[in-house]
């Protein structure tokens, strides 16, 4: 495996917020009285929450705006996210940013999340020095599984797709990346539950599977 870039995905890969997020959506639900079953929600995955926040509506058939929506999930979100005392990296990966870095490998982030939540998770972990470049899917015509997002990652790593990796978790990333035609490697995490790895090029459990060794 010869690459000059990683693409990464951020929920699930850099940081366990899935259940901050899990948390902030629920609490979001039951303010507006929205009955969401586990089934649908898992299908949430990946997705930006405009993109979610619209299904809802149209679900629902609810007389509210996304940005109602979006502006209570925000707010739960922010409080969870400056007070679960649960909330940290995943495990080894501060370690496999150190390598790649010292490697030369080129960082860019690739995330369904908004670029709040991106500078955010960045400034609170101190996580800025490892990445020459961020993209968050919220500001993008299209959502994961579509592969622009990855497209447009590679482009500002300033590498050939054929020399990147992507680092994804979800089902819709792994599709995206898939799509995008770049290698791709799934962290399967303690809470990517229901997710599929069909399309990934290899999967891992640990991040020093993909350590460069000198």
């Amino acid at each position: 495996m010869n690459f000059k870039a990683a693409l990464f995905d951020m929920d699930g890969v850099i940081v366990d917020t899935e259940p901050l997020h899990r948390k902030a959506y629920f609490k979001m639900f039951q303010h507006f009285n929205i009955e969401v079953s586990e089934e649908l929600f898992n299908t949430f995955t990946g997705r930006t929450t405009l993109h979610i926040c619209k299904e809802l509506i149209q679900r629902f058939n609810l007389n509210l705006t996304p940005d109602e929506l979006i502006q209570k999930k925000r707010e739960n979100f922010k409080y969870l996210f400056d007070n679960d005392p649960d909330f940290d990296l995943i495990s080894g990966v501060r370690d496999l940013f150190k390598n790649f870095q010292q490697n030369h490998i080129k960082m860019v982030l690739a995330s369904s999340a908004s670029m709040t939540t991106i500078n955010w998770v960045l400034q609170k972990f101190d996580l800025e020095k490892y990445f020459i470049g961020k993209i968050s899917g919220a500001d993008l015509k299209e959502s994961k599984p579509h592969p622009e997002i990855f497209e447009l990652a590679a482009e500002m790593s300033g590498e050939d797709k054929k020399d990147c990796i992507v680092i994804e978790d979800s089902t819709n990333g792994i599709r995206a990346a898939h799509a995008a035609g770049i290698y791709c490697v799934a962290y399967k995490s303690l809470h990517s539950k229901n997710q599929q790895y069909d399309l990934a090029n290899k999967v891992i459990g640990n991040y020093k599977e993909i350590h460069i060794k000198n």
